[in-house]
């Protein structure tokens, strides 16, 4: 029987904010390739209260109805309390952020993601600015 492997790595970008949905599928299947464990699960985890991960088909009109339905739950105009104690505007991005949740887990087989042929792993950003963002990866396995 052999060991159980823990290797951590990161993803680092930039993104625009305002929603934006970014395809991060081949960035983890990079991180996997740089480790030495064939089979098991990535738990991602982006650093920040204003942004998610999730996946999904990722195409055009999908990330637009994403953007849709989530200005329909929390709306960019909407009144925030966190305005009134901090004397900002992104209220809503913490409300969405919260809503999605800043991880995933995913397993994989011989070195490969165990995604559908539709799905890609994405990060929404929904900060009213663009960020710096980091998200770890941390890879469990043999």
């Amino acid at each position: 029987m052999s060991a159980i492997k823990v290797k951590s790595d990161a993803i680092r970008l930039r993104s625009q904010g305002f929603s934006d949905v970014i395809d991060i599928t081949e960035k983890v299947a990079t991180v996997l390739g740089r480790s030495d464990v064939g089979s098991g699960t990535v738990t991602l985890f982006v650093i920040g209260s204003t942004a998610g991960l999730t996946t999904i088909e990722y195409e055009p009109g999908l990330v637009h109805d994403i953007k849709k339905a989530f200005e329909r739950v929390a709306p960019e105009k909407g009144h925030y309390e966190h305005h009134e104690r901090w004397g900002d505007d992104n209220g809503n991005s913490h409300v969405r952020a919260s809503i999605l949740g800043p991880s995933l887990t995913i397993p994989f087989n011989n070195g490969k993601l165990c995604l559908g042929t539709w799905q890609q792993i994405v990060l929404i950003d929904f900060d009213t600015q663009p960020r710096d963002r980091e998200i770890v990866c941390q890879i469990l396995g043999n």
